[in-house]
Formats: structure tokens, C-alpha cells, sequence
């Protein structure tokens, strides 16, 4: 007895995989189209839960990943312009109390950190809601009073956000 069997196509393009995987922004996921223009730099718009890159033509046969990447990440750190200012004014406000000087940076293993009364925030929080966002600075605001987490640290926190143990389990990376 023979068997048909028939051939997969398991390559699949970079637009195809961008379809296919949502990009996560403030909490929500956002489908992401390519779109080849004549253009001569890459562009990006949001609409209707679908980010859109527009890239230059001459990129069509090449693998845009990098690109994409690239992209993306540039959008991140955008709306973490936006977001972490408004998470930062509204701690200072809560707090009484602010840090020195802040900074958005990429960062490999964390989402903030306080060093030198400076807060430096990775823009990949936008993927998290703002409330997580704002529990984030929050957690870092608290490093200005307190380095390590001690118990002291612990009761500040959960003053301001007595459900921290929640957003602690989301941040899980």
C-alpha cells in the first residue's frame, strides 16, 4: 500500500510571521502588517489594533527582521516617553517626594532599577497595562528610601499598592 503524502511549506516570510504574532502595547495586542512603500525611511502607524510598517521598497527581498525589530522597539520606547512621565508625575504626587534625575534605557534583565537616586526605566513595560506600568515606578520610587527590599521596603509598598503580590506575578519574566 502507498501512502500520498503530500508537501509542507514550512518557510514562512517575515510579513507572515509579523501577522502572526501580536505585538503587546499597554496591555493590549496589536497585529503588525508590512507594508512596502517607495519611501525612503521605514514608517510606523497604529490604527485599529494594527501596527503598521511601511518600508522602503528595496527591503522587499531581503529578511526584514532586524528591521522589524528595530521598529518596534523604537515604538516602545516612544509611548514610554509618554507613559512613564505621566507614572512619574503621579507617584511624585502620591510620594511627596521624586528622584533626582530619570531615564528610559534597554535594559536585559530588569524593568527598572534605582541606582544613585537615579530610576532608570526599561521601555518594554509598555507591554504591560498602565497600572502595572505605574506599580513599576511606584516599586522604584521605593528604592529611593529604601536600596534592597527589606521589611522596611515591603511596608512602603504596600501602603501605596497593597495589591503589589499581583503585579510581582505578572513581571515574572
Amino acid at each position: 500500500m502507498r501512502i500520498m503524502t503530500k508537501k509542507i511549506n514550512l518557510k514562512i516570510t517575515i510579513e507572515e510571521a509579523a501577522e502572526r504574532h501580536p505585538v503587546p502595547v499597554l496591555g493590549t495586542d496589536y497585529k503588525v502588517k508590512i507594508i512596502y512603500k517607495n519611501i525612503k525611511f521605514a514608517e510606523l502607524n497604529v490604527e485599529d489594533k494594527i501596527i503598521k510598517i511601511s518600508l522602503p521598497s528595496k527591503y522587499k527581498k531581503t529578511n526584514n527582521e532586524k528591521i522589524l525589530d528595530i521598529a518596534i522597539d523604537k515604538m516602545y520606547e516612544q509611548i514610554a516617553k509618554v507613559e512613564v512621565e505621566r507614572a512619574m508625575e503621579k507617584t511624585r504626587i502620591l510620594m511627596g517626594f521624586a528622584p533626582e534625575d530619570y531615564e528610559i534605557r534597554k535594559m536585559s534583565n530588569d524593568f527598572g532599577r534605582c541606582e544613585n537616586n537615579k530610576i532608570t526605566i526599561n521601555p518594554e513595560i509598555v507591554k504591560y497595562d498602565r497600572d502595572v506600568i505605574d506599580y513599576i515606578v511606584l516599586h522604584e520610587y521605593c528604592h529611593l528610601k529604601y536600596k534592597n527590599h527589606c521589611k522596611s521596603f515591603i511596608n512602603m509598598l504596600e501602603k501605596y499598592e497593597p495589591n503589589f503580590k499581583e503585579y510581582e506575578k505578572m513581571l515574572v519574566k
